[in-house]
């Protein structure tokens, strides 16, 4: 069973700002999976954001606290917490914090390998 703490000494050691806006860790990586990517716990300022980028894997934005505006590809929404956003592989996207406090989400990656 592996169990990680998005606070212990070793999830905080992996601290890195994701796109240039959200302060982001490595919870659980692909050492410890075998069909998935990653998942990431991310928090965004009051209004900072994740850049657009693409990535070459799909993705899932889960929203724990907060708002934002989010967009992939074309289409933009408003998102808030309880909302899981569905990113395709290759696709443009990004999240702007639209909110007073702090956007705190999960990420989850399908694999790359």
């Amino acid at each position: 069973m592996v169990v990680k703490n998005v606070n212990s000494k070793e999830v905080v050691s992996t601290t890195y700002i994701a796109h240039h806006g959200a302060i982001a860790r490595m919870v659980v990586t692909p050492e410890e999976l075998e069909q998935l990517g990653f998942l990431a716990f991310a928090v965004i300022p009051p209004g900072e954001a994740i850049s657009p980028h693409e990535d070459p894997m799909e993705e899932i934005y889960f929203i724990l606290k907060g708002k934002g505006r989010m967009m992939v590809g074309e289409e933009e929404a408003e998102v808030g917490v309880g909302d899981a956003i569905v990113i395709p592989k290759g696709s443009l996207h990004s999240l702007v914090n639209t909110g007073d406090e702090p956007l705190q989400l999960i990420v989850v990656a399908a694999s790359w390998r």
